[in-house]
């Protein structure tokens, strides 16, 4: 098989790893492809926002599968053009795409649906901000929750208990020419679902959780992502079977109904709250970096999977299987990240770090022409995965492998999967200590994963 990735990040990484790990071993291509997608599949210099280029190229390979990464080009409508030009495409249509282009739209579907979300308003003016945070917040005494209605690269959102602050945010927006929305703030800890459609059907994938604060112990301003973990053994028995039932297959059935038929992935961000589960978001692609945890899991082969949802018949692929192991991915971003892009540093130690038993998702690096070396592009420049027997020795090395990382002013998070391998580490103790595993609670969540 012949498979183009459509794509530079750290997802499309960590997707064209896995396809690589496929067995009979598919020709692999990408488009623009990085660094670390270069090792694996022959990268060709098109950008994800020429569709015009994505064409050509696909007419050149002849691929029996494209695959496309981003949100961008989603929304942009790279799918369409290249089913259009008689390929089989994982990814949804733009007018699909439009569940993660539009939170306001996104709304809209779930009311349709009858999916549970939070309370939510959009405003198109700076005067409707503080009537708007008094309807989502009545009683005013939770964080407000502000968002970006487009596309965001995940760093759209501000959650604060500063009312100026949100006000802030939301101004900023509008004056950018989007608009807001703003939401009830959901309690408890957030679970990514990602869950593969072929239009009508749905399989999902393993739980991951994301931390999208900058700093440890869930400080710090909103990211795109800072590390994630799977699987959640904290997570209530059942919570995929009701994600499937309430969420996922509710919203590809409104979206048929429409005539929009959603084929790709749609991730499910969620949250576990005191009132049960509700939505947080969608985005029409796998997520960054749960991929590189989920992917990391996955013990059946992957390329039939995208190819049956992208022919239309999920029916025909084998169900997804799952390693035993935990995967931990630990992400190190450049200096300055969020606020700050700072390019050009050298990158040292990805050896170092692969020597100790994990491997390196390039997400944020070039090559500098002259000599070869890496350098960092800004962003969240690499992604440290590493599996282990359970999370406390996967997340012990994950952190090894990015302290190996050398590069010059870098940040990474040090509390990625903590909270959640010590309470399944303590309830393993206690429930052999006294042969009773019904007598003690679940572990917990990690509080660092809730926004």
């Amino acid at each position: 098989m012949k498979i183009l990735v459509i794509g530079s990040g750290g997802r499309e990484h960590a997707i064209i790893r896995r396809l690589a790990a496929d067995r009979p071993a598919p020709e692999l291509h990408a488009a623009p492809g990085n660094p670390g997608i270069a090792q694996l599949a022959t990268c060709h210099d098109i950008s994800v926002d020429d569709l015009d280029g994505q064409v050509r190229l696909s007419q050149e390979l002849a691929p029996d599968l494209v695959v496309v990464g981003p949100e961008a080009p989603l929304v942009a409508g790279s799918a369409d053009r290249l089913r259009e030009a008689g390929f089989a495409v994982f990814g949804p249509s733009a007018a699909a795409a439009v569940l993660e282009g539009s939170k306001s739209w996104a709304k809209e579907i779930m009311a349709a649906a009858g999916v549970p979300t939070a309370a939510s308003v959009t405003v198109t003016a700076p005067d409707q901000l503080d009537a708007g945070l008094d309807r989502v917040n009545p009683l005013g005494d939770v964080p407000f929750v502000v968002k970006a209605d487009g596309l965001a690269a995940g760093k759209g959102v501000v959650v604060t208990s500063d009312r100026a602050a949100a006000v802030e945010h939301g101004e900023a927006v509008l004056d950018a020419g989007g608009s807001v929305v703003l939401e009830e703030y959901l309690d408890g800890p957030e679970v990514s679902l990602f869950c593969v459609s072929d239009g009508t059907r749905v399989v999902p994938l393993a739980p991951a959780q994301d931390f999208k604060r900058a700093l440890d112990d869930d400080e710090g301003p909103n990211t795109g992502g800072m590390g994630a973990y799977s699987p959640l053994p904290w997570a209530p028995e059942g919570l995929v079977d009701e994600v499937i039932s309430t969420v996922a297959q509710p919203t590809i059935d409104e979206l048929a109904a429409r005539g929009i038929p959603f084929i790709g992935v749609l991730y499910c961000g969620l949250a576990i709250t005191s009132r049960g589960m509700r939505v947080v978001e969608f985005n029409a692609r796998f997520g960054d970096p749960e991929t590189q945890v989920v992917l990391e899991r996955l013990a059946s082969p992957f390329a039939p999977l995208l190819l049956a949802a992208a022919q239309g018949d999920l029916s025909t692929a084998p169900a997804p299987q799952w390693h035993d192991a935990a995967a931990v991915t630990v992400v190190v971003a450049c200096s300055g990240y969020p606020a700050a892009a700072r390019t050009g540093d050298v990158i040292a130690g990805i050896e170092a770090a692969e020597m100790l038993g994990t491997h390196v998702i390039h997400a944020g690096t070039v090559r500098r022409t002259e000599d070869g070396a890496l350098l960092s592009s800004g962003g969240r420049v690499l992604s440290v995965v590493a599996s282990g027997a359970d999370l406390e020795e996967a997340r012990v090395l994950a952190l090894a492998g990015a302290e190996a990382i050398a590069l010059d002013g870098c940040q990474h998070r040090h509390d990625i999967a903590r909270t959640a391998a010590r309470d399944a580490r303590d309830a393993l103790s206690a429930s052999s200590a006294q042969h009773s595993p019904d007598a003690h609670p679940a572990p917990t969540p990690d509080d660092g994963a809730s926004a």
